[in-house]
């Protein structure tokens, strides 16, 4: 079956969340997504708030950057909401956007080889058990959680490059991709991260591929689609999101579906005029039309 989201984006206020939350959870949302944007929001307590305003939607955090955290704290963080709202929480860690890594004096010179040590860390401490590790990066000296979560929670990777979705494939739960993949991008990416399960002999386990799919809709939406484009520096790269209304953004999950996706989140643009009527919109008028 493919799950639906959609995405609360930290160009909102904090303050709007709270009805946004509600909406989502009244209205049958799967999944609502919250991004910790540099310097916007922090993912961990936006999530944390969604949780415990709501009963029953999962919440996405897309994405935890592992230069900001030792694992360690990452760990306690992921624990702790599980803990509270048992398997309605959804982690992603990454790379983070490297400039703004290196504006917070957090940007390391190999951000793959951090990744796959925090990945490991991370999933290993989820799972209950006492790590020592003397990384390049990761370091830990029989470190375990006192209240480990009672099922190891799955952990995705937010990446984009081959070798980090290789990386993916090998060490994590399920990979994120943003909204600057087309149709044919999620196929490639999806042949990489089997590559990366392939040799790390993981193939028999579960690997859920979540895309990011940026949607527009009501008056302006071509317009308001192109100029986010331009802004990503994507306006000329074919096959990228999609403007109209229910029938077209349907079609367009679709494919991403057929390529490959379990999950398609639909990001707003930045610019959106009725966050709230989005969430609607993707509940009501687009779910119906997504096949199961």
């Amino acid at each position: 079956m493919t799950h639906l989201g959609a995405i609360f984006r930290p160009q909102l206020p904090p303050e709007d969340l709270r009805p946004i939350a509600r909406l989502a959870d009244a209205s049958g949302l799967e999944e609502l997504w919250v991004w910790e944007d540099c310097f916007r929001e922090g993912g961990v307590s936006a999530a944390a708030a969604v949780l415990a305003w709501t009963e029953r939607v999962k919440v996405g955090i897309g994405l935890l950057p592992v230069p900001l955290r030792n694992v360690a704290v990452t760990a306690m963080e992921v624990a702790t909401l599980e803990r509270m709202f048992p398997g309605r929480a959804v982690i992603t860690v990454g790379h983070g956007v490297q400039e703004w890594m290196e504006q917070v004096g957090a940007r390391v010179e190999s951000p793959l080889t951090l990744l796959r040590e925090h990945l490991h860390a991370l999933r290993a401490l989820l799972r209950g058990e006492q790590v020592s590790t003397q990384g390049r990066y990761v370091r830990l000296d029989g470190v375990a959680l006192d209240w480990p979560p009672a099922h190891p929670v799955p952990v995705l990777a937010g990446v984009t490059g081959p070798r980090s979705l290789r990386l993916s494939g090998e060490a994590a739960d399920g990979t994120l991709l943003t909204a600057s993949h087309s149709v044919d991008q999620v196929r490639q990416a999806k042949e990489l991260i089997q590559q990366g399960r392939e040799a790390a002999s993981r193939t028999g386990e579960p690997h859920p591929l979540t895309v990011y799919l940026l949607a527009a809709t009501g008056p302006g939406a071509a317009e308001r689609l192109h100029k986010e484009l331009a802004e990503e520096g994507l306006a000329d790269v074919p096959g990228i999101g999609v403007a109209g209304e229910a029938h077209a953004v349907a079609e367009a999950v679709q494919r991403m579906a057929e390529a490959g996706a379990d999950t398609v989140v639909l990001q707003p643009a930045g610019d959106e005029p009725d966050p709230a009527g989005f969430v609607r919109f993707v509940a009501e008028d687009v779910r119906p039309l997504v096949s199961p």
